[in-house]
């Protein structure tokens, strides 16, 4: 079969190539073409465009680009047709595949959304144009498939990609990841994860770097995203030197001793490696000031609203200062909230549940193409 899968962000990008893989073993002829980025494109797609192409962080930088997006939107619509794709696959990217879906379900493309959109966080009318363009829904966390049947729309609940790719990544040791880096081995490491998208970067990342000076005996290293180079990253090292790893992320979290976090994926990312961490997030003043009137929800980190309590602490917009985050950051580095944390984790993992989300999503898709 043909497949077309869209999505716009690195963790997209991520959980994109295991479900390709995974399809690939149940489907050995299949073909596969859409937008994502360099992990899809290793699977086996041929990518259309690329993710650092098509991030967009919040409302205004998505009213600045608003151009752009509709030209995105438009040779989207043109591939699609030209290629015919026997299911068209949304992963996440919510604001651009549901109205990629809007125009496909109409002309008969078969849809099916891996990893929904948050409408349990915000804008929970978005249900009905949900029910009315997507025949086929696969949702990645637990309380997503009672949040879907109350508004009357059956779903599948597959488990959480990322078991899978934890599960799949290459172990290295200490001595091994600590040599290829070259970073020191006399001193532990604090994973400075500040995003994926430049305009987060930009708002996260001097502040986290701003308390690398109060802990001389930790290093701080920055996890790079794959479609930001390096030198985008140095040019916040004007006070403070870090150091840079790319595309080795789980390696980078996997020796970890405490993290400083942006709000996403990568929270639970750290948890499932078991990292005690501060989540760290600010948008611009006219992104939050819409934000916080349309999310209704207690926290924003999926750790916490998962577990359905605070289990890592959230500095969020005027709250995300050097100074609470040095204050947080002690009291995970050391201490009953750092063992609090991990304990925490433990049960987390347990309510995400086994393994094998990409191989029972796959399946489903196929099933149902």
């Amino acid at each position: 079969m043909k497949y077309y899968i869209i999505s716009g962000e690195t963790s997209g990008d991520l959980h994109g190539s295991n479900l390709i893989r995974a399809l690939k073993s149940k489907d050995p002829d299949a073909q596969f073409r859409g937008w994502g980025g360099d992990q899809m494109e290793e699977a086996g797609a041929t990518l259309v465009r690329h993710i650092k192409e098509t991030a967009f962080m919040g409302f205004l930088e998505v009213l600045l680009n608003v151009r752009k997006i509709a030209g995105n939107i438009r040779q989207c619509k043109e591939d699609i047709e030209a290629y015919q794709p026997d299911a068209l696959i949304f992963i996440d990217y919510s604001g651009f595949n549901l109205r990629i879906a809007q125009w496909a379900k109409p002309k008969g493309f078969n849809t099916h959304y891996y990893i929904s959109p948050q409408l349990w966080a915000s804008r929970a009318n978005r249900i009905e144009k949900i029910k009315k363009y997507i025949d086929h829904m696969y949702v990645i966390l637990p309380f997503e498939q009672a949040f879907y049947a109350s508004h009357g729309f059956e779903v599948n609940y597959v488990g959480h990609p990322l078991l899978d790719a934890i599960q799949r990544m290459k172990t290295v040791t200490k001595e091994q990841f600590l040599s290829s880096h070259d970073l020191l081995p006399d001193k532990q490491i604090i994973a400075l994860l500040p995003g994926s998208r430049k305009q987060e970067i930009q708002k996260v990342l001097p502040v986290m770097l701003s308390v690398a000076s109060s802990f001389p005996e930790y290093q701080f290293v920055i996890a790079g995203a794959p479609n930001i180079d390096a030198e985008f990253y140095r040019s916040f090292f004007s006070t403070t030197p870090g150091t840079i790893i790319h595309n080795d992320t789980y390696s980078l979290l996997s020796q970890a001793y405490a993290a400083l976090v942006t709000s996403g994926t990568a929270t639970l990312e750290t948890a499932l490696f078991k990292v005690p961490q501060v989540v760290c997030y600010k948008g611009s003043w006219f992104s939050y000031q819409i934000a916080k009137r349309l999310i209704t929800l207690d926290y924003i980190s999926l750790v916490n609203l998962i577990m359905d309590k605070e289990v890592v602490k959230e500095l969020i917009q005027k709250d995300l200062t050097g100074q609470n985050i040095e204050s947080e950051l002690k009291k995970i580095l050391s201490g009953p909230e750092r063992e609090l944390q991990k304990t925490a984790y433990n049960l987390l993992e347990q309510r995400l549940g086994s393994s094998g989300a990409s191989e029972r999503a796959a399946g489903l898709i196929i099933e149902n193409s």
